[in-house]
């Protein structure tokens, strides 16, 4: 196979992956333990932990780009009414309304800021000065 070829299917795997951790962390998001958003708090660091993964581990923007298009798809994908108006994700009730959101938001901004990181072992180190 040619290297084009794999790295499609890397890109095509990192969606794939994507979509599973947002479909995840879409139908988790709500829990709550009290008053604290556990289910928000670990789809978050599950989704994080994704991203960085796939950018670090194969050193390729893109990978990271599709893993956060999954997410994000996935997130819009499970948090429609289906067409007997049934929703996956139930509707959040009066102080609660704030986590899907906060949701809907972190896909894409954990996309972003993975995927446009500054890669910093392609940096030169600054000269010393000479020591006298």
């Amino acid at each position: 196979m040619t290297s084009t070829i794999l790295r499609v299917v890397g890109w095509v795997v990192a969606l794939l992956v994507g979509a599973f951790y947002g479909a995840a962390g879409t139908v988790g998001q709500a829990f709550l333990v009290g008053p604290v958003p556990v289910g928000l708090i670990l789809a978050t660091i599950g989704s994080a932990a994704l991203l960085i993964a796939l950018r670090t581990l194969t050193g390729d923007r893109v990978n990271a780009l599709a893993g956060g298009l999954g997410i994000t798809a996935a997130t819009y994908l499970f948090s429609q009414v289906g067409p007997g108006g049934s929703a996956i994700v139930a509707a959040p009730t009066a102080g609660t309304e704030w986590i899907p959101l906060v949701w809907t938001v972190v896909g894409p901004a954990l996309m972003v800021l993975v995927a446009l990181w500054p890669d910093f072992s392609k940096m030169q180190a600054p000269a010393r000065p000479a020591e006298s």
